[in-house]
């Protein structure tokens, strides 16, 4: 990442974000995700200590079906928030587009004794889909 600070640079600050990341979430609400991710991966950009703002973009990128991105991005989100199980479900979703078959199986594994029911049924879809 840049050593630009740009939320200083631009006079920003946290309720502009704030704004703007309501904005891009109502784009996602209606599967309008090419005009929601450039909005986050601005948001990325302007914060990258911002955890939901990564997790954000990386499921963007996986929606939109780049697996490569996304990947990247979620391992930053989860160096962030490390125990982030929606996050961990994306990128095991994202692993498995990628053909890392055998830590996808892992990932999964771990989540499907997740408490949050919802995590752990796609966990397990996700093992049967690729056992």
């Amino acid at each position: 990442m840049s050593n630009i600070e740009w939320t200083k640079l631009l006079g920003w600050n946290e309720e502009q974000l704030e704004d703007l990341r309501h904005a891009a979430f109502a784009y996602i609400r209606q599967g309008k995700y090419d005009i929601a991710l450039p909005i986050f991966d601005a948001l990325h950009l302007l914060n990258p200590e911002n955890a939901y703002d990564a997790q954000t973009l990386g499921a963007l990128y996986l929606e939109v079906g780049e697996p490569a991105k996304a990947a990247k991005i979620l391992e930053r989100a989860l160096k962030l928030e490390t125990d982030h199980s929606p996050t961990l479900l994306n990128f095991t979703k994202t692993l498995f587009m990628l053909g890392k078959k055998e830590e996808g199986l892992k990932l999964a594994y771990m989540l499907k004794n997740e408490t949050n029911i919802y995590i752990a049924n796609a966990a397990t879809a996700l093992i049967l889909a690729h056992e």
